[in-house]
This record gives C-alpha cells, structure tokens and sequence, in this order.
C-alpha cells in the first residue's frame, strides 16, 4: 500500500467482499481499532480524559507503524438534535466528531490528514452518512484550523459551560440531566459545590459528505475565523 487507499480486512464476509477497515497509505493510515482501546488511549491523553459513550466508530491513527492517535466518531450530545441542525437528518445519516487525540510525534498536519483520511474510510463503509459535525473550543488554543484544512465549512460560534471537578472536565448540560439516567450528571450535581465553571467559545463545523444536503442547513455558512481577535 504506497499510494492512498481503502484498506480491507484480511477475512472476506458471508457477502464474499473483503470489509474496509480504513484509509491511507503505507507510512500514515487510520484503522478501525477495538473500542475498549480507544478509550483507554483517549482517557490517559485527551484534555477531558473522560471517552464519550455514545461513540460507534473508533479509529486508530498510525505513522511508520505506530500508533499515534485516536478518532471517535458518534452521535452529539442530544442525539436527536440532528434535525434542527440539518432538516430531515435522521441519526443514521450524520455523525459528530466526538473524541480526537494525536501524539506529538505525529508529523505536521496530522490532525488535518487524519479526519480526511477518516472521512474516507466512513464515506467508503458507511453509506447513509451525509455530514459530519465537530465543534473546536478555546480549550484547544484554536478555533478549529485542523477542520479548514479537511475541508469542512464553518457555521459561527456559541458560548458554552463547563464545570472542572477533580480535574475532569463536565458540560453544563449534565447539570439539568436526570441523574438516575447518567453516573455523570450525578456525581456532578452532587458535587456542584466543589467544582469550578467557565464559560468558553465552541465553532461549529460541518462536513458535507452528500453536498445536495448542504442546502438543507438551517445555520448560516460563515467565512472562516483568522484569529480570536477578528471574529
């Protein structure tokens, strides 16, 4: 594999047909890779150190054989909210980018390189989906230049909140949860007053799998933001 391509599984399916199991080439690719994996990785190195729950694709970023990063696609944080972002979404058709985290090690562009190439893999294996949704926060120290360069379209800006609690990072949406529904709005409301809150910029980006559906937005397409101090 020296030029970029699908990359299948070693064992054909009852179809007859090889499943993809990824994209890239020989030196840099992204491979699905066992869940419970993932989360462990995205835990002891992502800035929440919490995995989300709702993920369903997991994917590993490797470079020269090792493994260098980790990409968890799923449904948002109200799953169902889809439809009010793009109208007609059923949760089958998109998926946000819940979860990602690459090494250092990594070469220049890697996050970039790695959602393209992430985007590939998904649009190759999963048919129904029609966009994908990130969002970049102040948390990060950009506002979402690693979606400019995997082509996604920017669509503005909100302020969110979040509590920090033993060193683990909370949304404010865990605050009016049902917590016999959620370990996590429970440990949370139990110790609000331990914890601390702030409030923080998030941009919203989207990638359009299926353009035709882009007309279907309810959000405004903006230009994108240069620098914290020009938007």
């Amino acid at each position: 594999m020296n030029k970029k391509d699908l990359i299948y599984s070693n064992q054909e399916t009852i179809f007859g047909s090889k499943e993809i199991i990824g994209f890239g080439s020989s030196d840099f690719y992204v491979k699905e890779i066992d869940r419970n994996k993932a989360n462990d990785i995205i835990v002891k190195n992502h800035y929440s150190k919490k995995f989300y729950n709702a993920t369903y694709i997991h994917l590993g970023v490797w470079y020269n054989n090792e493994l260098v990063g980790i990409l968890q696609f799923g449904y948002a944080m109200n799953p169902a909210s889809c439809g009010s972002v793009v109208e007609g979404t059923e949760m089958n058709q998109y998926l946000e980018l819940n979860r990602m985290w690459l090494d250092d090690k990594a070469p220049r562009n890697s996050e970039s390189m790695a959602i393209s190439y992430s985007i590939r893999y998904i649009r190759s294996k999963i048919k129904t989906i029609k966009w994908i949704q990130s969002f970049a926060d102040e948390r990060c120290g950009g506002f979402g230049i690693v979606y400019q360069g995997a082509n996604f379209s920017f669509y503005g800006e909100h302020i969110a909140k979040f509590w920090t609690l033993d060193n683990e990072i909370y949304h404010n949406s865990l605050m009016t949860r049902n917590p016999k529904l959620s370990k996590s709005a429970a440990f949370i409301q139990d110790n609000k007053e331990r914890a601390t809150s702030e409030e923080l910029r998030q941009f919203r980006y989207i990638y359009w799998i299926d353009q035709k559906w882009k007309k279907k937005c309810f959000l405004k397409e903006k230009p994108y933001p240069k620098h914290y101090s020009e938007i």
